[in-house]
């Protein structure tokens, strides 16, 4: 009877919900990670390096006072560093720059480094990926793809394939829903991948008609999001084909006239009506 029980509580419970740091990323780490923890989140992502030039992100150094605040709230809040961002592999990419950052993560405990491909050579995009997936080989990390609109890797088939070609173990598909379903994925591609191949899946929403120009997808991956489940987008369905294993956060930047902590707590209620 007993273990009747706990398979029935593994089955219906709620899985553990992340939150990355571009919903609010003014933040400073340590701050963010307190914020998180405080409304329900188990686990955060940290943007370590810089999404496009002049982007904010945080260095933080082994050893230094920023750093180990971070990981004295990690440990202190009970919360996990999950990934951090990120990395965009274009022609000139240079995976040995990124060697201090993996340091760094590693320290923290981070498990994953997310990125994005903007190369029209393939074949160089493919290797520059694997040579980027055994650097962070080295740190006990993983790298996640994630697809967008307006970059050479615009779609989920676009990133499986890169995955897959690049032939490395820790290296996965990152699946955020707005980039998903506006760039033609559907719920039973992510059923159909390979076992193993989608590592992460991000939760936000959006409304209204998909976007059509360069400019415009930008604007909405950035300032045009909603709470998962108060848009138009079927991120449910997203969550009744979750890959074992995948792990689960929200990604929805702030709007300038909300408090950090009120945002963080209304994306975590969101999330968990939507994920039970």
């Amino acid at each position: 009877m007993k273990t009747l029980e706990k398979t029935i509580t593994a089955r219906t419970s709620a899985p553990p919900l992340g939150i990355a740091h571009f919903s609010a990323i003014d933040v400073e780490p340590a701050k963010f990670v307190s914020l998180a923890a405080a409304v329900g989140f188990s686990s955060v992502g940290l943007r370590l390096h810089p999404a496009f030039p002049g982007a904010p992100y945080y260095e933080l150094p082994v050893g230094s006072d920023a750093a180990r605040d971070v990981k004295a709230r990690l440990d202190g809040e009970g919360i996990s560093l999950y990934d951090i961002e990120f990395v965009v592999i274009g022609p000139d990419f240079d995976p040995a720059a990124l060697t201090s950052m993996f340091e760094a993560a590693s320290a923290l405990g981070a498990r994953r480094l997310s990125a994005c491909g903007d190369d029209p050579d393939r074949g160089r995009l493919v290797t520059n990926f694997a040579a980027l997936c055994d650097l962070a080989a080295r740190f006990g990390m993983g790298v996640d793809l994630e697809n967008m609109g307006w970059r050479t890797v615009a779609s989920f088939d676009d990133s499986l394939s890169i995955v897959q070609d690049s032939n490395r173990g820790n290296a996965g598909v990152l699946v955020d829903a707005l980039h998903f379903f506006r760039n033609g994925g559907q719920a039973n591609d992510v059923s159909a991948a390979p076992e193993g191949m989608i590592r992460s899946i991000q939760l936000c929403d959006a409304r209204g008609p998909a976007p059509i120009t360069a400019d415009q997808k930008i604007s909405e991956a950035r300032t045009g999001r909603f709470a998962p489940g108060l848009g138009e987008l079927p991120v449910a369905s997203l969550m009744r084909v979750l890959p074992t294993g995948a792990a689960l956060s929200v990604e929805v930047p702030i709007h300038s006239r909300q408090a950090p902590e009120e945002h963080l707590r209304h994306l975590h209620d969101a999330a968990r009506a939507l994920t039970g």
